[in-house]
């Protein structure tokens, strides 16, 4: 298990099952049609838990282009290693992309939304407005990275000696994604990723996926770059602050 391959791995699991609630709300005749928001929030979130649960001893469980980039501009990651991280994370978006697809390949062909359809695989905005969209993503991801860098391990005081908490370390981060959900998500569907958006929405344009509409490349560069400044944005001040 080397990082590249901890970062693959963890960045699948993360997809498989993040992409794999909204195909279980949205997609007709799933035990789950129409579940609601709440539904997909906890999934994304419980699907981070996951993914951070088995890269983490390894990577650092990183997931996502946007932490990679704001962890390096801060001086916490080395930036030679970036490029290797980022291409594991979008292998690993393909890879769970299409397991979703196979997973849930009944339900696609009963599905004739290529709106819901293309929801599965990646994030849109509720109302159009490219400006908006692109505050939406940045600040998303500045609460995303901003925060991650004040995730600390616990310790007994006075002694500073490190309390181990194993696999249960990657819930802060989960309760963090769940949040931003829940409160920032209801804009664009808080990519705050860009490997978790661009990675299936190539899949989508791929597959030969039945009531296939447009996989809305005009907005693709939206949860890309947004969440790139938002991590850029966080990185900046935690350094100022530090």
């Amino acid at each position: 298990m080397t990082p590249f391959m901890a970062e693959l791995i963890g960045t699948m699991l993360l997809v498989l099952l993040g992409d794999g609630v909204v195909a279980n709300v949205l997609l007709n005749d799933t035990k789950g049609n129409n579940s609601g928001w709440i539904v997909i929030t906890t999934g994304w979130a419980l699907a981070v838990f996951v993914g951070i649960t088995v890269a983490g001893p390894y990577s650092g469980a990183h997931l996502n282009p946007a932490v990679t980039i704001g962890l390096a501009i801060a001086g916490k990651f080395p930036w030679e290693s970036v490029p290797l991280y980022i291409s594991a994370q979008m292998l690993g978006a393909f890879i769970g992309a299409f397991l979703v697809w196979l997973m849930y390949y009944d339900h696609f062909q009963r599905t004739n939304n290529p709106g819901s359809v293309l929801a599965v695989f990646c994030t849109g905005p509720a109302v159009r407005n490219y400006a908006s969209n692109i505050a939406s993503e940045i600040i998303g991801a500045f609460v995303l990275v901003f925060v991650v860098f004040y995730v600390t391990k616990g310790e007994i005081e006075p002694t500073k000696t490190i309390v181990g908490l194993g696999s249960v370390g990657a819930l802060p981060v989960a309760f963090l994604v769940w949040v931003i959900g829940l409160s920032l998500g209801g804009t664009t569907g808080y990519a705050i990723n860009p490997a978790r958006d661009l990675g299936p929405r190539i899949m989508h344009a791929i597959l030969p996926i039945k009531s296939k509409g447009t996989s809305d490349w005009a907005y693709a560069w939206i949860p890309v770059f947004g969440p790139i400044i938002g991590a850029a944005i966080a990185a900046l001040i935690y350094m100022q602050l530090r």
